[in-house]
């Protein structure tokens, strides 16, 4: 199962680009929504950068080790923030980071990847501003796959990002028929 965190504040293509794509691979796929109000649909409604909001599948808390196969972490600026504050994410991205379980961000979240630690010495790429604490910047690169982490520089290159997650899950050819499905030309 691939969980998304979403926090209020996320950019939306850079969520549902992801969902959407590893979704049509066949991939399991479940939205947690970070820090939200349990008034508001049983904390499960989070609001993106442009307005869009999303009813997650569940809140953040409900996440279940046994079928963790890889987490993402969508962009934003307010949403990037609200993801590096949050005492559940920190548990979560720990766990996964300690059993090898594949952890993916994009846009400016590669940073809070940066400052939990989580990239001492690992390549990486981030939105200009957002470079993760103690990575080796992969300066000129838009997605990067270092170990168990991927990292992606921005919503232009979220298609991108999204079949290298693919890849990573399914393999090359499911990420190609995907990409073809899509008219994807790169």
């Amino acid at each position: 199962m691939v969980t998304v965190f979403l926090a209020n504040g996320f950019e939306e293509i850079e969520a549902l680009a992801p969902i959407d794509l590893l979704r049509r691979a066949g991939v399991k796929v479940q939205t947690a929504a970070v820090g939200t109000n349990p008034a508001m649909h049983g904390g499960k409604v989070v609001t993106g950068s442009h307005g869009v909001s999303v009813l997650c599948d569940i809140a953040a808390e409900e996440v279940c080790e046994e079928e963790m196969e890889m987490l993402v972490l969508p962009g934003g600026g307010l949403g990037t923030k609200n993801l590096n504050e949050s005492p559940v994410v920190d548990r979560w991205l720990h766990y996964a980071a300690e059993k090898g379980i594949w952890i993916a961000a994009i846009c400016a979240a590669p940073s809070v990847l940066g400052n939990k630690g989580l990239l001492d010495q690992k390549r990486a790429v981030a939105y200009p501003g957002f470079e993760p604490k103690g990575s080796i910047y992969a300066e000129g690169e838009f997605v990067v796959r270092d170990g168990n982490y991927i990292t992606a520089k921005g919503a232009g290159v979220c298609l991108e990002f999204a079949l290298e997650l693919v890849s990573c899950l399914k393999g090359k050819a499911a990420a190609e028929k995907v990409k073809d499905e899509i008219q994807c030309r790169k």
